[in-house]
């Protein structure tokens, strides 16, 4: 694992879909207000951190790999944070992201006491508008012979449409740079064929046209040749949240990670670092199983921190040493 993890830093990785600014505000509650029964909470700071696709390139980023960022953000006051935050991190994001009368998507999560007390979403309707797909691609063409991974993060915002990933599977056959998809199934995308996909468990039964009591045991058989049969994913990862992962390989389950999650804070991003370490490790040249015990126990790491949240290659090995 550490010869794998001294790999990142040479493995180049692309990543294209939704950006978000993710903001903090953090507070204490001590008494109820008077105008309506509901906590009074005193701020005492804000932080600000990337979110949605943003938060896959920052953990691409914590790893150490060479990551370039693509999508749209706001010339708006959002816009300037997020790209303050990803250049922070050595993010390469281009300013010409930055769109005119594109708002920013911001969520703000109101914390108090190391807990969530509510989310505050600002984002205008995506149908106000459309993104220049042709730009997005042009520009990532010029940069895929460099690459040895592209990941699309759809968060079903608009950046993400079948015309990009369709194009982006026939330059793979000129370029070899592998496709990872986390998808967002309400969206039918055709994305048949791409290197690997990461749903969780809502979005697999949803991929597979499968209903399931949540209280029932997970149909981990018929959720993976469902996928298949539809998408037919080189390597198929579900994350099944305190029940670890299914590693799926032509519609069967070949193999079961438990979880190694010791504690839970938070469970925001832990979605972009299952796919950021999976594609990272491949991209590096681990087997599917192998990449998968990496990003079982990046994320382990991850939720248990408070916030959107990433992790080091030492953090991993000392987890791993000590489990």
């Amino acid at each position: 694992m550490e010869q794998l993890l001294k790999q990142f830093s040479q493995t180049p990785i692309l990543v294209v879909g939704d950006l978000m600014l993710d903001h903090y505000l953090w507070g204490d509650a001590t008494r109820i207000s008077p105008e309506a029964p509901v906590p009074v909470v005193a701020q005492y700071r804000d932080s600000y951190t990337a979110g949605g696709a943003a938060n896959v390139a920052m953990n691409l980023a914590a790893l150490g790999a060479p990551v370039e960022l693509f999508g749209w953000c706001g010339q708006d006051t959002a816009g300037d944070q997020l790209a303050s935050v990803l250049a922070g991190q050595g993010i390469t994001f281009s300013p010409d992201w930055q769109a005119e009368g594109v708002p920013t998507i911001q969520k703000t999560r109101v914390m108090v006491r190391q807990q969530q007390l509510c989310r505050i979403d600002r984002e205008a309707h995506r149908d106000q508008y459309a993104f220049d797909t042709d730009a997005c691609l042009k520009a990532l063409e010029s940069k895929m012979a460099a690459a040895k991974a592209i990941i699309i993060s759809d968060y079903a915002k608009g950046v993400v449409t079948e015309k990009l990933v369709s194009r982006l599977l026939e330059l793979r056959e000129s370029t070899g740079c592998l496709i990872a998809l986390d998808p967002k199934p309400k969206r039918k995308l055709d994305a048949k064929g791409v290197d690997l996909m990461t749903p969780n468990r809502d979005e697999s039964l949803q991929m597979a046209g499968v209903n399931a009591d949540p209280h029932d045991p997970f149909p981990e058989a018929e959720v993976c040749q469902g996928i298949w049969e539809q998408y037919a994913p080189r390597h198929l990862v579900v994350t099944l949240g305190a029940d670890g992962m299914l590693v799926c390989d032509e519609g069967k389950v070949a193999h079961r990670i438990p979880t190694v999650a010791r504690e839970v804070f938070d469970v925001s991003g832990a979605g972009d670092t299952v796919i950021a370490t999976l594609t990272l490790a491949l991209a590096a040249g681990a087997e599917i199983e192998e990449a998968a015990h990496l990003a079982n126990a990046a994320a382990g790491l991850a939720i248990g921190k408070l916030g959107t949240a990433t992790v080091t290659p030492q953090e991993i090995l000392d987890y791993v040493q000590q489990a």
